[in-house]
């Protein structure tokens, strides 16, 4: 054969190959017998073997790698990954529409367009998708060619697995337009295929997998693509993250059908509901037929269905404010309570944990249940040695919902909370809040050193939401602790190889490794270095909300660095603090009380010495301020923008939008035929921009 001919033959086969594929992996609807695509297959491999210059990375037959990889390579993504907040009742998710509705009607140019006699509520519409229980991806597309897949990690640092992507056949390698375009959606494992492979495991001696979760995880996560190649995965992709080339639609529903026309396969069982009443009807409909797929839900998700709203609701520190998952309710067993344990937190506070005959729930074995404080204990009437209902729901940590108090012998033993700190034996007391003085329900150690509470802020502050030093866990960090070579949060970038060697299970190697993840962990995020130091009541919302409104605490005060922060932070103010919206009273004297710790201030001080680097998101700082205050009115038809992706850009740095024109508004900008707005502007003495002066005056704040 010709190599012209060949190279034809090549992209035909290719092109019915793929074809087939997308008919079987993505359509469900096989429109070959297997032997007959297993040959057309072979044809291509032959082919390319005889002519390895007509290769490409989008031919079916690079699906599966040669070699397996020795380790996966860590990756910042692009546009950052989110995770749903929950709701587990329909009082909870009326809840989260009363807050969207409320900030939905403080934009003008929003309220305006929905508003009616039912006011928002009656005239919000929301997509429904059914919350597949498997694992986040992350596909990136150049000229509409994969070129990347990864794990969601942290959200803002995952792991490529793209040779392991790349081998789910309903992933296309090619989309049916050349287009650049990141995309998420969820990897799962179809219960089906889980009975199977545990069915082989079993043959083996091998311990079997829990659920289709932890086994698309484990399965992503292999080092050997024709391993993950054999288990058959497949995908759902339902979010759009970023797209070059074409015009993103107006509504969620329809960026789900463009989806399905670029290539990707979609769960099609989703539904526009006009109210939470057409929620909760879909809700109630999938809670009943959960079990009837072949792959595993934990709830729905529901979105806001216009896409400019979403914007206008943007984000929390990690979550999103436009959408929620609504859980199915939770899987309940009964066990029996063996003992009750109390464990010391990283802030010094007494948890009291239920250990428990071990019982199998939600698709794992459970022997541990928080009881939370001594008030839930009280309310449940729970003692040592009673039969209960627990529950676990998705990855929540179990509970115990209900004491089966027809089951008791007479025998059990009630249960109080030591005066003590168990660790260290320090005096315990229930802590003060509020201006009200009123007590928490929480026990704290009155120890500020307590060893317990000292190993968790420290295996906190080197976990993967913090530092992320990979390969010092639990047990390594107690070691260090026991062994004296750390103490706080600045030893720990002091640990030499000599000083991890003799430590157990420690060889030469190892020591090395630990050492170079120490010294890569040393720049960090603002936010994460804020939330590593384990203030009390600072999560990580919160410590992004700071890092999010640095400049309206710091008074012009440069803050680049560790000493800025243990020299500028003591002197900041509670009130100064509650200035940032979303502050409240607790958050800010936990602040104040840690920074204004002499031996605190000592530690950073410390960090910087050795090495540690904060970096600051100065351009999404700059983004949300440099309009602040201001408010806008558009009139005329722009020539660079649309009216939507005007308003988008002034409310991304923090302007206003109006409808109206009045002496408060700061700016009237004005494109081609202007309107009754640019006559107002001029009678009421309002600054009018053209629209030159409108790109020009946000490129000066921005510079």
């Amino acid at each position: 054969m010709e190599k012209e001919q060949a190279k034809y033959r090549i992209e035909k086969l290719r092109e019915e190959i793929d074809r087939h594929r997308h008919a079987y992996h993505v359509l469900d609807m096989p429109t070959l017998s297997d032997e007959a695509y297993d040959s057309l297959f072979e044809e291509l491999e032959t082919l390319e073997e005889q002519y390895p210059e007509c290769v490409s990375p989008e031919s079916p037959t690079q699906r599966v790698g040669a070699m397996p990889l020795e380790k996966f390579v860590k990756v910042r993504h692009e546009v950052a990954q989110w995770s749903y907040g929950d709701v587990f009742d329909f009082e909870g998710l009326r809840k989260w529409e009363e807050k969207i509705v409320k900030m939905l009607e403080k934009d003008h140019a929003v309220a305006e367009a929905i508003a009616g006699k039912d006011g928002v509520i009656g005239v919000l519409e929301y997509d429904c998708e059914l919350k597949i229980d498997g694992l986040k991806i992350i596909l990136t597309y150049e000229n509409g060619v994969l070129i990347a897949g990864a794990t969601r990690g942290d959200g803002v640092i995952g792991e490529d697995v793209t040779q392991n992507i790349k081998t789910i056949q309903s992933v296309p390698l090619k989309l049916t337009q050349p287009i650049d375009m990141i995309v998420g959606g969820e990897a799962w494992l179809s219960t089906k295929e889980l009975a199977r492979l545990n069915a082989e495991r079993a043959e083996k001696g091998e311990a079997l997998l829990a659920n289709t979760r932890n086994a698309a995880a484990g399965s992503i996560r292999q080092l050997d693509s024709r391993v993950i190649a054999k288990r058959k995965l497949s995908s759902f992709i339902y979010a759009i993250e970023k797209i070059e080339g074409v015009e993103l639609p107006k509504k969620q529903t329809q960026e789900l059908e463009l989806l399905k026309e670029l290539g990707f396969k979609i769960n099609t069982e989703y539904r526009v509901c006009k109210n939470l009443a057409e929620v909760q009807k879909f809700y109630e409909e999938w809670t009943k037929k959960r079990y009837e797929t072949d792959y595993e839900l934990d709830g729905v998700v529901i979105k806001v269905n216009d896409l400019y709203w979403q914007q206008v609701l943007g984000y929390t520190g990690k979550a999103p404010r436009w959408a929620i998952a609504y859980k199915f309710p939770a899987q309940q067993v009964t066990t029996v309570v063996e003992d009750i344990v109390v464990q010391v937190g990283r802030t010094g506070a007494l948890t009291p944990v239920a250990h428990l005959r071990p019982v199998r729930v939600a698709g794992s074995t459970v022997s541990r249940a928080t009881l939370h404080n001594e008030d839930e204990i009280k309310r449940l009437d729970i003692r040592i040695g009673d039969t209960v209902v627990i529950q676990k729901a998705g990855d929540v940590i179990p509970e115990v919902v209900e004491v089966m108090k027809n089951f008791r012998t007479g025998s059990e033993r009630e249960f109080t909370m030591p005066q003590q700190c168990p660790v260290c034996q320090h005096p315990v007391r229930r802590e003060v809040i509020g201006s009200k003085s009123e007590e928490s329900a929480a026990h704290y150690c009155t120890n500020p050193n307590c060893f317990a509470a000292e190993r968790e802020k420290l295996i906190h502050f080197v976990s993967r939401k913090g530092f992320d030093i990979v390969g010092m866990g639990e047990k390594m960090v107690e070691q260090a602790i026991t062994e004296g070579l750390i103490a706080n949060f600045a030893d720990v970038f002091e640990l030499t190889i000599g000083d991890l060697e003799p430590l157990e299970r420690f060889a030469e190697k190892s020591a090395e490794k630990l050492v170079r993840s120490i010294e890569k962990s040393k720049t960090i995020p603002f936010e994460k270095f804020l939330f590593a130091l384990g203030i009390r009541h600072i999560g990580e919302e919160t410590a992004v909300l700071i890092a999010e409104h640095l400049d309206d605490i710091r008074e012009n005060t440069p803050i680049k660095t560790l000493s800025d922060v243990a020299i500028y932070f003591p002197t900041v103010s509670e009130e100064r603090w509650m200035s940032i919206k979303g502050i409240g009273e607790k958050v800010a004297k936990s602040l104040r009380e840690w920074f204004a710790d002499g031996n605190n201030r000592e530690i950073l001080m410390r960090l910087q010495t050795l090495g540690v680097k904060l970096v600051f998101q100065e351009a999404k700082l700059a983004d949300t301020q440099i309009l602040q205050g201001k408010t806008f009115v558009l009139t005329g038809e722009l020539a660079g923008f649309t009216r939507d992706e005007a308003k988008a850009m002034i409310k991304k740095y923090g302007g206003v939008v109006s409808s109206s024109v009045s002496a408060k508004t700061s700016y009237v900008v004005v494109g081609d035929s202007p309107g009754s707005k640019h006559k107002k502007a001029l009678e009421l003495g309002v600054a009018v921009l053209m629209e030159d002066e409108f790109k020009n005056l946000i490129k000066n704040k921005y510079e």
